[in-house]
């Protein structure tokens, strides 16, 4: 088995546009642009079907790195994973999260399982296998597919899965209709629930955390159904599945460790406390004696039920404000108060990522 060594960064940024950040480690040497492998971004959007920050800073991004890899913007896109969340409502604070990954030896004092991460795709998704099995069953081949990039065989050392999904435009609706086939709705906004249940469903498949005989009415619905570490992220931008597996390998040198806890509900802080303590790190201040914290990565949605431990909310019922963006501003403040910083990734709609109302959320941390 190879040896890899991973490397995380994370970059403040001015606007969806700004690649300042990213640029000045490219140049200054710390990173190497042909050792990137995936970037996640938190962007200032409305998250929605229409938020094209997300595309923008993908777009920027590859317009930026084309040169520094010698190849198109186009043949960058497919080259590097990347996933926009947009987003950041109440004190959450725009950036990105750089992830390299290179060739390397281990040291004979070094032991134990480090940060590692893997990357795969699932082929193209028709319109009208969004929200379903099909989508599940070929998520889950790519998650196999990423562990074994990721040289991660045991499910347990999988920390985090995020995925970045399709959704329905009213055009590819009538594309599916044309062939004669209904989609799983017809409205794009409620498509992005679909496409990201189903994903997490595929997580939840691939890690064995449920059984494989999931049917399409399970999806949006049994919520009793759900991945522990899944995370997804739905947009305009794609047809087919990208695959981001962050767990812990033998096979990593990295001076980096994750873990990551369950948050029943959106205002489970003992959940935070305890993904900060499961890679050595405590409350705020950030940096304990050999520990530093690097990110964390959640999922935040409002309770199906209406309801968080017995009291009612209204974000289900709010028409000016949805209630994925109710729930990033919920959940960011309590992480934020918790982690010591603002920026961190937290995204809306955790369908089948975690307990209804609740989500995973992940620590990175460096040795140091």
């Amino acid at each position: 088995m190879r040896t890899t060594s991973v490397g995380v960064f994370k970059i403040a940024t001015k606007g969806p546009g700004d690649v300042s950040g990213l640029m000045a480690l490219i140049g200054s040497g710390a990173i190497d642009p042909s050792s990137i492998l995936a970037i996640l971004g938190k962007t200032e959007g409305n998250g929605g079907v229409n938020d094209f920050t997300r595309e923008y800073a993908v777009a920027a991004l590859c317009t930026a790195l084309a040169p520094k890899l010698g190849l198109s913007p186009e043949a960058v896109e497919q080259r590097i994973a990347f996933v926009m969340s947009g987003g950041t409502e109440g004190v959450l604070s725009p950036h990105i999260t750089v992830f390299t990954r290179r060739e390397a030896e281990r040291p004979a004092s070094m032991s134990g399982k480090r940060l590692s991460i893997g990357m795969a795709h699932t082929r193209d998704f028709l319109p009208e296998e969004l929200g379903r099995s099909a989508q599940i069953t070929e998520t889950a081949k790519a998650v196999q597919a990423a562990m074994a990039d990721a040289g991660i065989g045991d499910p347990a050392d999988v920390h985090f899965v995020q995925i970045k999904c399709p959704l329905l435009t009213s055009e590819r609706v009538e594309a599916a209709n044309a062939r004669g086939n209904k989609t799983a709705t017809i409205s794009s906004y409620s498509s992005m629930a679909y496409s990201r249940g189903a994903s997490a469903l595929g997580v939840a498949v691939a890690l064995g955390e449920v059984a494989f005989d999931i049917h399409d009415e399970d999806v949006l619905r049994r919520y009793d159904l759900f991945s522990k570490v899944a995370s997804t992220s739905s947009g305009i931008e794609l047809m087919h599945n990208v695959v981001i597996v962050l767990g812990n390998s033998e096979s990593s040198v990295s001076e980096f460790e994750i873990g990551h806890a369950v948050m029943n509900d959106a205002i489970d802080a003992p959940a935070v406390v305890s993904a900060l303590k499961s890679v050595g790190l405590g409350i705020a201040p950030q940096t304990v004696v050999g520990r530093e914290l690097v990110n964390i990565f959640a999922k935040a949605e409002a309770s199906p039920d209406g309801s968080v431990r017995g009291f009612r909310h209204t974000m289900l019922e709010d028409t000016d404000i949805s209630s994925t963006r109710h729930a990033r501003a919920a959940v960011g403040g309590l992480i934020a108060g918790l982690a010591g910083t603002s920026a961190v990734y937290i995204s809306g709609g955790a369908e089948h990522q975690g307990p209804a109302g609740g989500g995973p959320v992940a620590v990175i941390a460096r040795l140091i």
